[in-house]
């Protein structure tokens, strides 16, 4: 019956029959007569930090990262944190003291006339600019995406407003809606038309400031959706084509899934822009034409800051609607991660 042995230091099992065993006896039983398995021979441990990676890597990551992080610690954690504190104060901005009331402003919010006047005009502009700017930009790229004569340069034309300063547009906007001698003036009079006065009536003063924005915001919205057209898998547009599928159906059950997530981006990122504007409403209306009947949150926070020199007052609204958008935040990413979205 054959015995089996192993040589000290690791070395490969033998038998006791076998000539290199009466060879290893010979020599003194030495280890190093038989030669070591090649493939137990084990490499020479590396230095490695957290959860086995090399320090290497963390050293590489601090370098690229660290200085992001300390610029969005001193410029956007930090005011934030300011700004929620001072929502707690009764501060002048003209007065180096500041007195604490606090949740007073936050009450007062509440109870103001004009609070919800002020609220409903900021979601009415925001889910106007989000939802029009995303349905026809879409619409737009669809279109742009086929291969047709000069579309190069009617893409740069959409694209173009995107970059010029929101406050020209106001200016250029303001000559548009003329009600005498105005371009939608002219337009509406050769239909038989009367021609609303978009200066003294809130809500055509609103539809005014909500239409010039989302001509401005346009660009941005073709242009993502046009990027995100050239990544579509041809093969199942082509599968469905095949299939008798209407193009309604291709449409909604083959392109509508695969732009998903170019869709969640926009939402969040339209969204967040609409909620900042400023310089089209302070040059077409400055929050009017009647009281306020054009003020959103954020020029809001400009009146009392830096009009009424309430700072206090102004970083309570401020807070708020960081509130607001952190909650719609969270919201989406977790139906965006639960696939619903």
């Amino acid at each position: 019956m054959s015995i089996l042995a192993s040589a000290p230091c690791g070395c490969t099992p033998f038998n006791f029959a076998e000539p290199r065993f009466h060879r290893w006896l010979a020599q003194g039983g030495k280890a190093a007569a038989v030669s070591p398995s090649p493939e137990r021979t084990l490499p020479l441990p590396n230095r490695r930090g957290l959860r086995g990676r090399p320090w290497q890597d963390y050293a590489l990551f601090t370098v690229l990262v660290g200085p992001n992080l300390v610029l969005l610690g001193v410029f956007t954690y930090r005011p934030l944190i300011d700004n929620i504190r001072l929502s707690f104060f009764d501060w002048n901005i003209s007065d180096p003291v500041a007195t604490f009331i606090g949740l007073s402003n936050y009450r007062e919010w509440w109870g103001r006339s004009d609070t919800w006047q002020i609220v409903s005009n900021t979601v009415v502009f925001t889910v106007a600019t989000v939802v029009g700017s995303m349905l026809i930009g879409l619409a737009l790229a669809l279109l742009l995406d086929r291969k047709l004569r000069g579309r190069n340069l009617v893409r740069s034309a959409i694209f173009a407003p995107f970059v010029i300063s929101g406050a020209a547009i106001g200016v250029a906007f303001q000559f548009v809606f003329d009600p005498n001698f105005g371009l939608v003036q002219d337009l509406l009079h050769r239909v038989g038309l009367s021609v609303p006065d978009f200066y003294q009536e809130p809500k055509w003063a609103l539809f005014m400031i909500t239409v010039t924005y989302m001509w401005k915001n346009l660009g941005y919205t073709f242009v993502i959706y046009l990027a995100a057209l050239q990544g579509v898998r041809q093969e199942l547009l082509e599968a469905a084509e095949i299939d008798g599928a209407s193009r309604w159906a291709t449409f909604r059950r083959v392109l509508l899934p695969q732009l998903r997530p170019t869709t969640y981006f926009l939402s969040i990122t339209v969204m967040l822009n609409s909620l900042q504007v400023f310089d089209i409403i302070s040059v077409m209306t400055r929050g009017g034409p009647v009281g306020t009947g054009t003020t959103t949150m954020v020029y809001q926070v400009y009146n009392e800051s830096f009009r009424n020199f309430r700072a206090g007052y102004g970083a309570t609204v401020a807070t708020i609607m960081f509130l607001v958008l952190l909650a719609i935040t969270v919201f989406q990413v977790r139906i965006m991660d639960r696939g619903e979205l």
